[in-house]
């Protein structure tokens, strides 16, 4: 009886029928394969023109309207050179830093292909040859640089039709003089003037391997970008090193005798952030790397299209009325002025000035100064009071000076020109600036609950100077003008803070990228405490107030004058409902805050002098057209609790509540009355606070050790 065979019949086919069906189906595919690869090669043309590379991938900025443009964000450099006047060794680094097997391989490689999976499947930051000279030379000259399966067969085909059309030293030339090496430079010829100073032809065999290494990714191996980067290029420099001497470019003796890094040059700041507009452009540029994570490569050749959030009328308004208000006369080197306007309950940042020439100061005045506080900090106090229940009506001892065991034994505060004012409200205290009547306030409610009103507000937790020590309701910290713009537009939104936003849109045919803002706005504190500050701040802006002449804009307006101990700093911070605009002026010489005396005819500046005409200036400007809108209604927190009549109180002295230690920061003096010859208040008698307005970046938090050129 024969067996029955079980399962289907065809996995009972012998062995030789196997191999003869699996090789058929192998040449079926191959068959396919090359029928695929000869229709690319037929349909996929070598491009006639280049891809325009310089004007298509410049990241534009623009004004918010998404048209006006702003600036360029990055200048690129390109001037090609025959390759004869290319030095020998340096085209050698560059293919053993790029593609060992250039002069053998028909312009692709599927070992560098493969070599590149296998570092992304490692994880390493370092590119290593993936693409062929000649494939990078097809991209960067002939195509774009997005990321695409459609884009990387184009690649390919042309990569091999251009080995078969054009000689190896013609495609060298070609890429040589295309490839980008990060600081605007594209082509050698530029690269070695960004990098060292110097024509190509003087470049050595070290700064060749530089030049090689840095090519591979510019944000990675700069060394102007960061120690990272620095340690990343003397690892690359040692690879493309040690590949000239395993190719015979270079002797072992001359390999090991090359070690370290030469001597690379500073980064230049880009000739394309110029002007006042340059200090706007460099901020939307830390705001690319730091919120939406783009790469400096990205950058400076995505062809970015940014869209910001800054008006270009009102960004017209802020530098004409910085230029027309900035004293002209007196001793003003080394003063600066810096002056923010943010959008209340967005953030949206519509007007910036950082400084006249970012080319000549690459340290903004708007962001990146740190500027003591001074008065401006008093309306902080009011929130923290009011938080407490306690009213603005409340009767508060005015009286100058003041000592207090809370101050320690030795400082009492004054008000300005030793001016007493009696039992006063906290209204009366705000509009003119009552420097005892705040002191006792914050004894009174805890210096504690000063900083979270200021926090609360929008002034960073991390503020150098911002304590809680007795007298910071003073304004011993020394916020960024953004900063005190920004904490008073969450007032002027009713306690809707934002966080300040410089980007509204961008997008990019070049690079994956597509974004669009979303202001991030939370509560501050309740509409009732805001609606009670504002009251008090429209007292600052009326008659009698230090900063009456703020009704010149013509509309309800609320603000606060600051000045500090000699007049180091001293500001004007205000706004509507629809705009708040804070206007700071210092003095920095060598890194050390000077008072502002003998400017423009006035001994001594104060809040309510220049940084006001500058906010007068610019308000009526900016917000020329726009309807007028009023504050909310006084809401009355803590009315309840206020007694109908308070005696007149003569005393100098209040007993500590809450506060027991000394204070530990620099005590800036309260605000003057608008008449320039009154003098200024002082702390007595321990001398003058010299700790300032220092001088670090936003991104730091430290003070640089050398000081920023004037400009």
């Amino acid at each position: 009886m024969t067996a029955r065979r079980r399962g289907p019949a065809w996995l009972h086919v012998s062995p030789r029928v196997w191999i003869k069906r699996v090789l058929l189906a192998g040449l079926a595919a191959l068959g396919l394969g090359l029928a695929a690869v000869g229709i690319a090669f037929a349909v996929i043309p070598v491009p006639d023109v280049a891809n325009g590379l310089a004007d298509a991938q410049t990241s534009i900025v623009y004004y918010d309207d998404g048209t006006t443009e702003m600036a360029r964000i990055a200048e690129l450099d390109r001037e090609s050179i025959a390759l004869a006047s290319i030095p020998t060794h340096l085209q050698q680094a560059v293919i053993a830093a790029e593609d060992r097997d250039f002069y053998t391989n028909q312009g692709i490689s599927p070992t560098g292909i493969a070599r590149s999976v296998w570092q992304a499947v490692r994880g390493s930051d370092t590119q290593g040859g993936g693409s062929t000279i000649t494939q990078q030379y097809v991209k960067n000259y002939f195509l774009t640089q997005d990321r695409t399966l459609d884009r990387k067969l184009r690649e390919w085909v042309i990569a091999v039709k251009i080995d078969r059309d054009l000689s190896k030293q013609q495609i060298l030339e070609g890429y040589l003089n295309t490839i980008y090496f990060g600081r605007g430079a594209y082509g050698v010829k530029t690269a070695a003037k960004a990098y060292f100073g110097k024509e190509v032809g003087q470049l050595t065999v070290h700064e060749s391997a530089v030049l090689a290494s840095v090519m591979n990714a510019p944000s990675l191996f700069d060394p102007a970008l960061g120690e990272k980067q620095k340690a990343n290029l003397t690892n690359r420099v040692s690879y493309v090193l040690d590949g000239m001497a395993t190719t015979g470019a270079i002797t072992q003796a001359d390999r090991a005798a090359l070690t370290g890094l030469p001597t690379i040059a500073a980064k230049a700041p880009s000739r394309a952030l110029s002007g006042p507009s340059g200090y706007i452009v460099a901020d939307v540029r830390k705001e690319l790397q730091t919120k939406l994570k783009v790469t400096d490569d990205d950058i400076d050749r995505g062809g970015l299209r940014i869209t910001t959030t800054i008006s270009a009328k009102a960004q017209k308004a802020a530098e004409a009325a910085v230029l027309k208000g900035f004293p002209k006369t007196g001793n003003i080197k080394d003063v600066y002025a810096g002056l923010v306007a943010i959008r209340p309950g967005d953030g949206a940042v519509v007007a910036l000035w950082g400084g006249a020439d970012y080319q000549a100061r690459q340290f903004s005045s708007a962001t990146d100064a740190l500027v003591q506080g001074g008065s401006t900090f008093k309306p902080f106090a009011l929130i923290g009071a009011l938080q407490q229940q306690i009213s603005t009506k409340t009767q508060i001892d005015g009286s100058s000076p003041l000592k207090d065991p809370a101050l320690g034994t030795t400082t009492s505060i004054r008000n300005a020109g030793g001016r007493s004012y009696g039992t006063i409200d906290l209204r009366r205290a705000t509009a003119s600036s009552v420097n005892t009547a705040f002191v006792r306030l914050n004894l009174q409610i805890g210096p504690a609950a000063t900083r979270a009103g200021a926090i609360a507000a929008g002034i960073p937790e991390g503020t150098p100077g911002l304590g809680v020590d007795p007298t910071n309701a003073l304004g011993t910290a020394s916020p960024h003008v953004i900063d005190v713009a920004n904490a008073f537009a969450t007032i002027a939104a009713n306690g809707r803070r934002a966080t300040p936003y410089l980007i509204k849109s961008v997008t990019s045919n070049a690079v994956d990228i597509s974004y669009a803002a979303q202001p991030n706005v939370v509560d501050g504190f309740a509409k009732e405490v805001a609606a009670d500050v504002i009251d008090a701040m429209r007292g600052v802006t009326t008659t009698g107030g230090t900063a009456a002449r703020a009704s010149q804009v013509g509309r309800p307006v609320a603000g606060k004058t600051g000045t500090t101990d000699e007049s180091k700093s001293v500001w004007f911070t205000g706004f509507t409902p629809q705009l708040s605009a804070s206007v700071a002026m210092f003095k920095d010489v060598g890194g050390v805050p000077q008072p502002l005396t003998g400017i423009g005819g006035v001994d001594e500046l104060s809040g309510g002098s220049f940084p006001l005409t500058i906010w007068i200036e610019f308000m009526r400007a900016a917000l020329q057209g726009d309807p007028e809108v009023d504050f909310p209604q006084r809401a009355g927190i803590g009315d309840d609790k206020v007694a109908t009549s308070a005696p007149t109180s003569t005393s100098t002295t209040t007993p500590s509540r809450t506060a027991t230690t000394a204070p530990t920061a620099p005590v800036p003096t309260p605000d003057v009355p608008v008449v320039p010859s009154d003098p200024p208040a002082t702390i007595e008698p321990t001398g003058r606070p010299t700790a300032p307005p220092g001088q670090p970046t936003r991104t730091t938090g430290t003070r640089p050790t050398v000081p920023p050129p004037a400009g």
